[in-house]
Order: structure tokens, then sequence, then C-alpha cells
């Protein structure tokens, strides 16, 4: 066996990371609200029919930032819909996604659920810049966040939410370079609609933070092409550039798959090329910091097992559940994540519940972890603080989409109290992966835990029958060497969580 080897010292550090790279993403899309978060005739539902089962894993989950209320969902949504009275709410065809929509869940509702997460909640709300614009997101802005005297504050008040809900994060609309797009634009014509909603908002308040839509993509045909004409529009007036993207195993290509963070990397790199490019061209001294508001596994090549038809109510769609083989190519798109947080300073884990989702349940019955669940709550929790540069050497294998791969993906965060915590994969499907790491300088001494996600079949799940089928567990013979090396062994396609004091 080869063995993967690195250094970690404090004086080399990518940077801090931002709690908002621990955000996800509800839209009103298949089962994430009704029956997800939002189930009024639950035995669990409290008095604003907010399943507390779901809150409870949400909680644990330890997400952050939490955007809404799409994806493409918003590109054809009217705000208007989803205030006021529940009862008195229209029902509208849902373009996005051929479903009808209720509208019993809408703006208060969503600000009532991050505020029963708790105060690491923070909203994020996406605009409709597809069948809308600059005038109706200005209402909203108005709805939301002023104190009151005027027609739409007073609105707000008369509805039931005397204090403003202080929104400080604002999309500004959702992937409009998809052709899939309710009001699909070019780069020009987005890019000058986004300058224009972003000036007008910031008359109002000047100290939003602003995401101006980049491409859905990194193979969109458009791609870089349109974050360059977008920012030559809208660099001095927004802070962020988004990012999506999704990863599914096709053909039976595992190496290639396990290998996806390749991309994810790539893919981040370039947007930031892009961005300093324009900056430069601009004799701009800002930096535009990336917001990876959409990533995920998901399987869209597989037809849904769920009988569905056009316009239903919350229709299963997007159900994915996940195995622990999704869960290390998960754990190693967190990693990349983490290796880029000096730019990439919010990041939304697409979806919350039902949908591609690390959280399951059933209408009216239980609520449970998938696979996905446990790399993300673990980053959530030990991924605070300064990411160490990482460099490794690594045996390495051949895949198909990427060429020649490292067998290890990690990266390292030390924590405030000095306390570091390890996160790495082992991409081989076989064999296990023997790891040193040199700890210079950081006064280290202690293994406190060395857990994995890892099983003899890679396609274990978790299911309603067999809710805990795949949970981590303890990983023996960790040691923390006198000469300041740790050594350790991966499983094979494992997720590993190494934390030392």
């Amino acid at each position: 066996m080869h063995t993967a080897r690195f250094a970690l010292d404090p004086a080399f550090t990518i940077g801090e990371v931002n709690p908002r790279l621990f955000g996800s993403f509800v839209e009103h899309l298949g089962r994430c609200v009704y029956t997800g978060i939002y189930e009024p005739d639950h035995p669990s539902a409290d008095a604003e029919g907010l399943r507390t089962d779901v809150l409870e894993l949400v909680r644990e989950l330890g997400v952050t930032a939490i955007r809404y209320p799409g994806g493409n969902f918003v590109s054809a949504y009217n705000w208007e819909d989803g205030v006021g009275p529940a009862e008195e709410r229209p029902r509208r065809l849902d373009l996005a996604w051929r479903s009808t929509e209720t509208n019993r869940f809408g703006l208060s509702e969503y600000i009532a659920f991050l505020r029963k997460i708790g105060p690491q909640a923070e909203p994020m709300m996406a605009i409709n810049l597809g069948t809308r614009g600059v005038a109706e997101a200005l209402e909203l802005q108005e709805y939301a966040n002023h104190p009151g005297g005027t027609a739409r504050s007073d609105l707000r008040v008369a509805h039931g939410d005397k204090e403003p809900f202080g929104i400080g994060l604002w999309c500004l609309g959702n992937e409009m370079d998809g052709p899939w797009q309710t009001g699909h634009k070019t780069a020009e014509e987005y890019g000058r609609l986004a300058a224009e909603t972003a000036r007008a908002m910031r008359q109002i308040e000047p100290d939003l933070e602003l995401v101006a839509c980049g491409s859905s993509g990194q193979s969109m045909e458009t791609f870089a092409a349109w974050e360059a004409t977008v920012l030559a529009e809208t660099y001095d007036l927004v802070d962020y550039i988004s990012l999506h993207a999704y990863y599914e195993e096709t053909d039976g290509d595992r190496d290639s798959f396990l290998a996806s963070a390749v991309d994810t990397e790539s893919f981040i790199e370039n947007v930031v090329a892009t961005c300093d490019h324009v900056g430069a061209r601009l004799k701009s001294k800002k930096k535009i910091n990336l917001s990876f508001d959409e990533w995920n596994v998901w399987y869209q090549s597989r037809p849904n097992p769920h009988p569905v038809e056009d316009w239903q109510e919350a229709p299963r769609i997007l159900e994915d559940v996940y195995s622990v083989t999704d869960a290390v190519v998960f754990g190693s798109l967190l990693i990349a994540l983490l290796r880029h947080a000096d730019r990439v300073t919010v990041a939304c884990l697409a979806q919350l519940v039902n949908v591609i989702a690390p959280i399951m349940t059933e209408p009216g019955g239980a609520a449970w972890r998938q696979t996905t669940f446990f790399p993300f709550a673990q980053a959530a929790k030990y991924g605070r603080g300064e990411v160490l540069d990482v460099r490794a050497v690594s045996p390495t294998y051949e895949t198909k989409k990427y060429g020649e791969v490292d067998l290890l993906h990690a990266t390292a965060v030390r924590a405030e109290d000095g306390s570091v915590t390890v996160f790495a994969v082992n991409r081989s499907q076989t064999e296990p992966l023997p790891l040193e790491v040199a700890l210079n300088r950081l006064g280290l001494t202690t293994v406190v835990e060395h857990s994995a996600v890892a099983d003899a079949d890679p396609d274990a799940r978790n299911t309603l029958q067999d809710q805990e089928r795949v949970t981590p567990h303890p990983v023996e013979g960790t040691t923390l060497q006198d000469d300041g090396t740790l050594t350790a062994v991966l499983e094979p396609l494992s997720w590993n969580v190494i934390r030392l004091s």
C-alpha cells in the first residue's frame, strides 16, 4: 500500500471559513416544503404547521443561510401570492416543475421557520428577474425590510409581522443563462437588468449583499463569457456571483464519479479567474466572492420511481436515495468548498428536505437522515475556523473524465481554540489508504476522534424501513507520534473526520 502524505503548518493558510458556507436551499419543488418542512396535520406539527421532527434534524445538520423560494420556481413567482391570510392565497400553476402551488407556505412562514431553527439561520432571498423586474423587487424589499409607515411595510404589519424581516442577502434571479428558465435572457439582457435592480435596491439599503447569476454550470456553452459580460455591468453593484453544480454516476463509471470534486475545484478556480480579470480590466481593487448556492449529488438521468401527473400538488419528484458512495462524493464536494474558503463565502446545499436532500420524510410519518446528512453535519460542526493549506502527495488512479486523479482528497481546519480537524476522502473502491500528516508548530498532542462513513456495501442506504443502516463509525489505530506525525489508515471508499487537540 502506498502512503499519502501532507504537512500542516499555521503559517500556511487558505482563509477563514464563513459560516454561510454551510447554507442550504428550500424551493417550492416536490415535497421540500409541503410534507417536508411544513405539514400542519402531522402529529409533530407546531402551531405554525412546521414539523418539529424536521426542525430538530435541521438544527442537528447545522445549516446556516437558507436560500428561498427557488431555484427555477422563482422565475415565474409572484411574491404577493405568499403573504397575507393563508386561506385567501391563490393557487397557481408552477411552470418550472409542472405542479400546482397552493401558496399555503410563503414569506412569513419561511421567516418563522428560520427563527425556529435558531439565530444561525439567515435568510437568503431570491428575486424573480424572469417574468418580473425592478419595481417588483423594490416592492418585496419594502414589504420585507422597511420598519413601517409605507404602504407595503404597513401591509406586512397588518399581516401579523410587526418587526421587519431584515433580509440582508439577496439573489438577483436564478440561472438566467439557462434556456429552461422562465424568462431566460442573454448575458447582456440579464446584466443590464441585474445592475438596474441592484442599483435601485441599494438606494433603499446601501449595505445589502447581492448575488448576480453566474453560469448554471461549467459545461454551459456560454460559460465564462456569461460571467465576464454580467460582471462588466454589475461589478461595482454586487458582492457575489453564483455557481451551480450537480454530479451523478453515469454508465457505471464510478471512478470518475468519485473524482467529481476535480470538476468542482476547476469550476471555482475558473470563475475566480474570470472575476479577477474583469476587476483588473475595470482597474478595481474590489474582489467579487463566490456564492456556490446550488451543489449536490443529483441523479438527473434516472427515471422517477413514483407515478406523477402534471399539475399535482407536492408530487414525489427528485427524491434521490443516497448511498455510501454518494456520501463519499458529497464529502469530497464539501472538501472542495473548504479548500477555496478564501473566495467561496456562501454555499447552499440543494436541497434541505426530500428533494435531493439529506433529510427525508413520510407524510404523517417519520423523518430520517440520509447518508449525506453525516458529512454535512460534521463539516458544519467541526469545519469552523481557518482552513490550512493542504498540498498532498498521494497515490493516483486513472479516470475516464478527469485523467489521473489523487486517491486522497483532503483539507484541514484550525479552530479558534487551536484544535484541528482533518477531513479526508479515500477514493479507492478496493484498497485502504495509509495517511501520514506532519503537524508542524501546531502544538497538537491528542487524537480526539477518528470517524468514518464507509461500508462493506458501497450501495448501502438509509431508508424508511432501515433508517440507521449507515452511520459514522469510529476508526481504531489512528495515532499521534512523539515527532508530531499523525498516522491513520483510511478505509476504502470512505469519508473521514480526524479531530486533534
